[in-house]
């Protein structure tokens, strides 16, 4: 994973070195602590480079001041929060998340000191240690390739170490124990989507994926051998044309009660997608590389849980193959036949992501009988024509499970659009010459998709989740400045502790 920021907490009254933020509203005016911890005259001080520069304090605003005469500190950065009309009733977690990675993302040294003293706001320990991970995934960088580093300035280099002071920095503490593993999930995610993918093939991710064991998780592979005994035809199609092996890892956390059903979380990793022969557009095709984003997500989860000790019992399998055109690559106009035992006629190759899920969905039903089951996947181009790139398409058949998805995502603002996957969208996936084909076409791809899912999954509570737009190439954020925004496992792990754990 890539090299943390160093996170410290500390009371009120500790020294200010570095960098020091701090936060004021649209009235210009500094909580009581920051003032008094900042010395007699900050507030002036403040407010006559505040109408100097036309800083007004509205929010996601900041202005820099070096050496600021009258104050004992090398650079002052004052963020604006706004005022009431800007917000309504308390800050959501998203909230403390944006602040803490804004805030980072004006530090102009490699040490930073954060006041965490808003006004209009209660920074109590749990918001303190949010900005802190917002913090972390904001200083999120990938550039182990880069052999000829060069020689940048301090804000280039980013910070390396921040000191969080605030009223309670002992709960602080405590409660950034669970955020850092969050963090570090998130880390994990990130770094296997940005991997190239002559690097980050199935069997390296199968290795990434066997070191969770070292958190206490169970790992079991299931090689090519072992998916042909289990009938696992339509993803063994689809790595076919491949000289990699297709692989299922299986992942268990087991903190909660023994005999409690797991919430199985599925992945699809197909870790380089050239369509097969239905070959891709040479343009951007480098971009595929990110087409495992959802099994990252899954093992980014699997790897938060364990390391913040979740209670609850969860189980994550992902379906790992390359999608290539080679001499045994499967054809559009092949059938298959699933492990559920549904024939599925290939329409088209690069329609490949659902035929992995099929038979790892089936498998995760059929063997571990989950309370309910979660698919993540960057499965279809469709989506981002429908929602773009700020929301992730959720598909279920189950409304109180929508319901908790939806909810987690408002909480962490990794977003989500409800989309509709009807008997409509059923019939567009029959096929004349077998029970069904992997590609209704263009119209509604997406939620055809969805439905072709659907098949899978019998009876249990099933959320799908299209993450095309939100997982690789996304926009830049407040904590996400990389191509990779590792998204998904802090929705989920929001989703577990929230409505799975004891």
């Amino acid at each position: 994973m890539a090299e943390a920021v160093k996170v410290e907490f500390q009371s009120f009254g500790a020294n200010l070195d570095g960098n020091v933020v701090v936060f004021v509203d649209d009235g210009l005016k500094l909580g009581a602590d920051a003032a008094k911890a900042l010395g007699e005259g900050a507030t002036g001080i403040v407010a006559r480079a505040a109408a100097i520069e036309g800083f007004k304090g509205t929010p996601r605003t900041a202005m820099s001041l070096t050496t600021p005469a009258g104050l004992a500190v090398e650079r002052l950065t004052v963020i604006g929060v706004g005022g009431k009309k800007d917000r309504v009733g308390e800050a959501t977690s998203f909230d403390w998340e944006t602040f803490g990675g804004f805030a980072i993302g004006k530090v102009s040294s490699r040490t930073a000191t954060i006041l965490c003293d808003i006004p209009g706001f209660k920074v109590d320990g749990d918001a303190v240690a949010r900005m802190a991970l917002g913090g972390l995934l904001r200083s999120y960088r990938f550039d182990r390739y880069k052999t000829k580093k060069k020689k940048h300035d301090d804000k280039e280099e980013g910070v390396t170490s921040v000191s969080l002071l605030s009223s309670d920095s002992a709960l602080a503490k405590k409660a950034f124990k669970a955020g850092n593993a969050v963090a570090e999930g998130v880390t994990m995610a990130r770094d296997l989507v940005n991997e190239p993918p002559n690097v980050m093939t199935p069997e390296e991710f199968v290795k990434r994926a066997e070191a969770l064991k070292k958190t206490g998780v169970e790992v079991e592979i299931l090689d090519e051998k072992a998916l042909k005994k289990l009938g696992m035809r339509a993803l063994l199609g689809v790595g076919q044309g491949s000289r990699k092996e297709s692989f299922v890892a299986v992942m268990r956390w087991k903190g909660g009660k023994e005999a409690d059903k797991p919430l199985a979380v599925v992945g699809k990793g197909v870790c380089f997608d050239s369509g097969g022969i239905s070959i891709k557009p040479a343009a951007n095709m480098e971009d595929m590389k990110g087409d495992m984003a959802g099994a990252a997500c899954v093992v980014g989860l699997m790897h938060a849980l364990a390391r913040r000790k979740a209670k609850a019992n969860v189980v994550g399998l992902i379906g790992l193959v390359e999608n290539m055109p080679g001499g045994d690559a499967q054809r559009p106009g092949d059938i298959v036949t699933s492990m559920s035992g549904q024939t599925i006629e290939i329409i088209n190759t690069d329609a490949e992501g659902r035929l992995v899920l099929a038979d790892v969905l089936w498998y995760a039903q059929d063997r571990f009988k989950p309370k309910a089951m979660i698919d993540l996947a960057t499965l279809t181009g469709a989506i981002l024509v429908a929602l773009g790139q700020d929301y992730a398409g959720l598909f279920s058949n189950d409304d109180n499970l929508a319901a908790r998805i939806a909810q987690a995502a408002v909480e962490t603002g990794e977003k989500v659009w409800r989309m509709p996957v009807g008997p409509e969208h059923d019939k567009m996936i029959e096929s004349k010459f077998a029970d069904i084909r992997n590609s209704a076409g263009r119209n509604a791809g997406s939620c055809s998709a969805a439905a072709f899912l659907k098949r899978f999954v019998n009876d249990v509570p099933w959320a799908h989740l299209d993450i095309a737009g939100t997982a690789m190439g996304s926009p830049a954020t407040e904590i996400s400045q990389g191509w990779s925004s590792g998204w998904g496992v802090r929705l989920l792990d929001r989703l577990v502790r929230t409505h799975y754990e004891e």
